[in-house]
């Protein structure tokens, strides 16, 4: 069976004991104010995710450990993190990269010695995951988020053109790779490369070099190893080229990598393209997502899996857009339904 995970910050939230009841008792976390704490979350304001003043650095052990606890006190077991110190300067190849990886290996092997086995992480540069429009109206009124490529480039730019090259950044991958897969190898962490979101090859002069297949196989063959593996967002997957082109289908990919590379999933799906976009009902979208779970289940995969930017759904505010409480409820039956259709109900395993 799959490790049925949600996406909790370090700090309790009254969804917490509803997740518990719908039989979800995995944590997928971000570190207390580190860098998609400080990225995604902590920005929202008084009423939603915001960091706590603790006096240890996010990613030492004594921080995690933490965190562990109050995800333990709630009935939830740390299954992965996605969230690490902040690394821009080892994803642009710029002075002071030794220091942030050190700090990466820091909690490495922190994690390592507090049984947490996966660390997400990914490479885009300057910024996090990018949407356009956070209330699209979808069935029955439920907002999702979106994306619009011509509104986005529209913003100012990340970067001056051509001040970061391509191969600034693979080169910087490398010398990434190079120095944590080891670690993580000691540590027994398995590390997942999250794709680009959106998959474009760049945003606002900035390239993105995570944002196709043929780059995903690039990544494995940089370090060949369990520990350099990905996160299997099938959202982002299924808009990049060789997906959108009919060269490939997500069921495909999945048996490609196996368990071998995909530590880690998040269940979800789009519709449109790469350029023009919207975020779905898991029923909804353009994946075969029935196709999906059979797949995993025969490439053997019983790691961390979990929804991710759910619609908002009537009577809530929509403060926390992707996240809000009863999507991600919604998402946890349909995702768990599927997981019994093909991999057997639990009574019947041996």
């Amino acid at each position: 069976m799959i490790k049925l995970s949600e996406f909790l910050p370090p700090r309790p939230e009254a969804s917490w004991k509803l997740i518990r009841q719908v039989g979800v008792d995995n944590a997928v976390g971000v570190l207390n104010g580190a860098e998609q704490d400080q990225r995604m979350f902590a920005s929202v304001g008084a009423d939603g995710w915001k960091a706590d003043d603790r006096d240890e650095v996010p990613w030492s052990e004594a921080a995690i450990k933490q965190n562990i606890e109050t995800y333990d006190d709630y009935g939830f077991t740390l299954v992965a993190l996605e969230d690490t110190a902040p690394i821009d300067k080892v994803r642009l190849g710029l002075d002071g990269r030794d220091e942030q990886i050190d700090h990466v290996i820091t909690q490495i092997r922190a994690m390592g010695r507090l049984g947490v086995p996966t660390l997400a992480y990914n490479w885009m540069g300057l910024s996090s995951w990018g949407r356009t429009d956070i209330a699209i109206e979808d069935r029955a009124g439920a907002l999702v988020t979106g994306y619009d490529r011509g509104i986005a480039q529209a913003k100012d730019p990340l970067v001056a053109p051509g001040e970061v090259t391509r191969d600034q950044m693979w080169a910087g991958l490398e010398y990434f790779l190079n120095a944590v897969v080891p670690v993580a190898e000691e540590s027994g962490v398995r590390l997942a490369m999250h794709p680009d979101d959106p998959p474009q090859q760049e945003d606002r002069n900035l390239p993105r070099i995570m944002s196709s297949v043929e780059a995903f196989r690039r990544l494995l063959s940089l370090y060949p190893s369990e520990h350099n593996g990905i996160t299997f967002c099938q959202g982002n997957f299924a808009l990049m080229p060789e997906v959108i082109g009919g060269t490939t289908t997500i069921p495909e990919l999945i048996r490609e990598f196996g368990t071998e590379k995909i530590p880690f999933v998040h269940f979800r799906d789009v519709k449109g393209t790469v350029d023009y976009f919207q975020e779905t009902f898991h029923d909804a979208g353009q994946t075969d997502m029935p196709a999906c779970m059979d797949a995993y289940y025969d490439i053997g995969f019983e790691g961390a899996m979990r929804p991710d930017h759910v619609p908002t759904l009537a009577g809530e505010s929509n403060i926390r857009p992707g996240y809000e409480t009863l999507g991600r409820l919604f998402a946890i039956g349909y995702i768990r339904g599927l997981e019994q259709s093909a991999y057997g109900h639990p009574a019947t395993s041996s």
